[in-house]
């Protein structure tokens, strides 16, 4: 009789645990089922609509979009993220920078004025009502890198102190596509424009100009010169950014070509000696002159956050984060002013609803919390999601892992999806494991050359050691295959990135970002069902920052 009992338990037991099972994956699918085109669309097309004027921060289209945000999760009953709030406050500086007159440049007997926005562009992120250079040497200093781990300085030699340093963009491994220099083809940060003024300031330089090159820069002089006019927001400095340099800047390759004569010098030949780690600044022999008067605003703008509670540990978050904002209005502009930043990145602010959507949808919460975070001024650099990662609401060893989005596939399905930044993280495996269900492969990002590791806002988190996860489009689409997707991508490069035409398209084939959306919906719902924590893989540069940072658990 007892084992008659110990049967009918075990069969018992069998019933409950498959009817579970059964359960769950019906409850996966229908938060799987939940995300859809027509919801993403129709939120994305609000986004980027007219009203929001362009979601510049500190702006009323700010207002109008956090609000939207805040709405929207609340509808799906997520909880607010910051205390009792949907907000995390950004205070931020806004400077415009004017300047009094064109860039001069002195020398070989000769003076040449060039004009801004056309012919160069200048900011500075000093908090003080004017900055200047006056009669400033110039010296070109190559890439204007120190990375002693490739045996690399092109400040060997030199003091630039108060001179006006000029650099080529990307690093040496670009320009050579040699993959012993450097990482070859991939930029490393040292390509970077923000590395290249910070370096610049380390050295001690009043002024700092990078040459404008569209193959290496991997954007046209359009995508600077919106970016690098007008106003210009930074978070708040003790010193007042006086650490920084005085101005920095860009110049066109036009522009570098003339300067480069004046001073008796052949660019391309400069350049060509540039790529060698033996390389020498040189001395230009001319002296740049430019004064810049600036406004300056003190503001506060805001990242917006809301929580799915997780039930086991719930003290765990795993983050899904897309920025809100764009550049706002020009009125400088004839015709349209407004950019209304719809792929970029109305699409995944809008995916940050549907993925609430599904994890709300799962009927019975994950065991860690999900935390939804969109966050402000990433088209200033990066700064909502730098000020949240230097200010974190929820401790960075509590947090597993940061997934990103930014412009969410238009294109239609893919047999492929890339992740930007591949081999550095364990979240890899879950990406190929999802999308190995999918019938999908795993790329690398096939342009690593333009460095998109470190243009996004999961850089910000992998800086504090926080494994990130940022992944593309794909790019060989089921029907047309991939030259196909590559030329309607550079399409939008040159046409529309960072432009006002950057506007929702209803013909737009939202299917595959549908996919993308599924897939890192399951990664997130894996990394949360789970007590592990990802890492970074051995020989990256912020393994050591996550080894550390475990060790207070």
């Amino acid at each position: 009789m007892l084992k008659k009992y110990l049967q009918l338990g075990l069969v018992l037991c069998l019933i409950f645990s498959v009817t579970m099972c059964t359960k769950t994956t019906q409850n996966l699918e229908e938060a799987l089922n939940s995300i859809s085109a027509e919801s993403l669309a129709k939120n994305t097309q609000i986004l980027s609509s007219d009203e929001f004027e362009g979601r510049a921060p500190a702006s009323r289209g700010e207002e109008l979009t956090i609000n939207f945000m805040k709405d929207e999760f609340l509808k799906l009953g997520l909880i607010p993220g910051n205390g009792d709030s949907f907000f995390q406050d950004v205070p931020m500086v806004e400077i415009n920078s004017v300047p009094e007159g064109s860039l001069a440049i002195k020398g070989n007997k000769e003076t040449n004025e060039f004009s801004f926005g056309d012919e160069f562009t200048s900011v500075t992120l000093r908090t003080v009502d004017e900055v200047s250079l006056d009669n400033s040497e110039m010296v070109f200093v190559g890439y204007g890198i120190v990375a002693l781990e490739y045996n690399w300085n092109d400040y060997d030699g030199i003091d630039v102190t108060g001179k006006t340093v000029v650099m080529l963009v990307n690093d040496p491994g670009f320009a050579t596509k040699n993959p012993d220099l450097f990482t070859g083809k991939a930029m490393t940060y040292y390509g970077r424009w923000t590395y290249k003024y910070e370096e610049a300031a380390r050295q001690g330089a009043a002024g700092a100009f990078i040459i404008h090159e569209t193959e290496p820069a991997a954007y046209g002089w359009g995508v600077v010169k919106n970016g690098w006019t007008g106003p210009q927001f930074i978070l708040p400095s003790e010193d007042q950014n006086m650490s920084r340099c005085a101005v920095e800047g860009w110049l066109t390759l036009d522009v570098t070509q003339k300067v480069f004569q004046q001073a008796g010098q052949n660019f391309e030949e400069l350049k060509a000696k540039a790529i060698q780690p033996d390389f020498e600044a040189v001395s230009l022999d001319l002296k740049a002159s430019l004064m810049l008067k600036n406004s300056i605003k003190e503001s506060v703008s805001r990242n917006v956050i809301a929580v799915v509670p997780g039930s086991d540990r719930a003290d765990e978050y795993i983050f899904y984060m897309a920025h809100w904002d764009h550049f706002g209005i020009d009125p400088s502009l004839e015709g349209d002013q407004i950019f209304n930043g719809a792929l970029d990145n109305a699409t995944g602010t809008a995916g940050l609803i549907e993925l609430a959507r599904a994890f709300k949808n799962l009927g019975s919460p994950p065991k860690r919390s999900i935390a939804l975070l969109a966050v402000t001024a990433e088209e200033q650099g990066l700064l909502g999601s730098l000020y949240y990662a230097t200010h974190p609401i929820y401790p960075t060893f509590k947090t597993v892992a940061a997934i990103n989005m930014d412009a969410l596939n238009i294109y239609g399905k893919m047999k492929d999806i890339t992740i930007v930044g591949y081999g550095k993280s364990e979240l890899d495996d879950y990406v190929k494991e999802v999308a190995a269900e999918q019938g999908r492969i795993v790329k690398p990002n096939p342009t690593p050359e333009r460095g998109s590791f470190y243009r996004s806002d999961h850089f910000s988190f992998a800086k504090q050691g926080i494994p990130a996860l940022y992944t593309g489009t794909g790019n060989d689409h089921v029907v047309h295959g991939e030259e196909w997707t590559r030329a309607l991508k550079d399409k939008y490069t040159a046409e529309n990135y960072h432009k006002p035409s950057d506007e929702f398209n209803p013909k737009w084939d939202l299917s595959g970002a549908i996919d993308d959306l599924r897939l890192l919906f399951k990664v997130g719902y894996k990394l949360s069902m789970e007590s592990t924590f990802p890492n970074w893989r051995e020989g990256t540069e912020f393994k050591a920052k996550r080894d550390a940072d475990m060790q207070r658990q």
